[in-house]
């Protein structure tokens, strides 16, 4: 892999202030599972709480990477149903505001690292996932799940602009 934590998560701390989490201002979360119906259900979670809180123009940027993020997990992260018909852990959407920032995080089951796909063609069926998050948040990244947790999130961040 050649990273570790830290390497994955400094673009969280660039050109900020510290993330302290104690100074969240708002936090919202969500299990979705396993089959791809969820990313409808994670655009209606996050359209549902960006509605409440003030993200200004970022609102429709912020949705795009979140439907982005759920489906990558789905689709490369989470293992296919055995034939028993077990449920597999689900994936975790979580959000969280700052007064300048808000942070989106996916957590999936899998300990893969996700890859944006080299390319060229962009009208290709898959592989846009990561370039879109790429292109619409201000920094992503991700990290391995340690402990009694399994698996990695992938997060995105998005500069909010304050009034003033």
């Amino acid at each position: 892999m050649g990273t570790n934590g830290s390497t994955m998560l400094k673009p969280l701390r660039q050109g900020l202030p510290p993330l302290d989490p104690a100074a969240v201002s708002e936090a919202a979360c969500c299990a979705l599972p396993a089959r791809f119906e969820a990313v409808r259900e994670a655009r209606r979670f996050t359209r549902r709480t960006l509605e409440q809180w003030d993200v200004g123009d970022r609102f429709d940027d912020i949705c795009l990477v979140v439907s982005e993020l759920v489906t990558n997990a789905l689709r490369h992260a989470v293992p296919a149903a055995p034939r028993g018909g077990e449920e597999h852990p689900s994936v975790r959407l979580h959000l969280m505001r700052w007064t300048e920032r808000l942070v989106c995080a996916v957590r999936d089951p899998s300990h893969e690292s996700p890859v944006p796909r080299d390319s060229d063609d962009f009208s290709a069926e898959s592989g846009r996932g990561l370039f879109l998050v790429d292109s619409f948040a201000d920094s992503w990244g991700w990290h391995p799940l340690v402990g009694a947790l399994d698996g990695k999130v992938v997060w995105a961040l998005f500069r909010l602009h304050t009034a003033g």
